[in-house]
């Protein structure tokens, strides 16, 4: 991630925070294991995770993309 910025999930209108949330969770390798969460658990941990300052939103300018990313992950800006 050499040409990315974080994006404060407040800053987002509520379609857009839950329309990235939801294209996070619905990815290949995000599976939970051997037990079926549902899409509306999935959002609410990961949503929860970006408030508390766990997760952040990450928007790659190189390829035009948002993703999430865990905080400590990212390198220092």
């Amino acid at each position: 991630m050499s040409n990315f910025m974080v994006v404060p999930w407040s800053s987002l209108s509520e379609d857009a925070l839950t329309g990235i949330i939801e294209d996070f969770v619905s990815r290949e390798g995000t599976e939970y294991g051997a037990s079926d969460i549902s899409l509306g658990q999935k959002v609410q941990q990961i949503r929860y995770q970006l408030e508390c300052g766990d997760a952040s939103i990450v928007y790659d300018a190189e390829h035009l993309s948002c993703s999430i990313a865990l905080t400590r992950e990212l390198p220092d800006i």
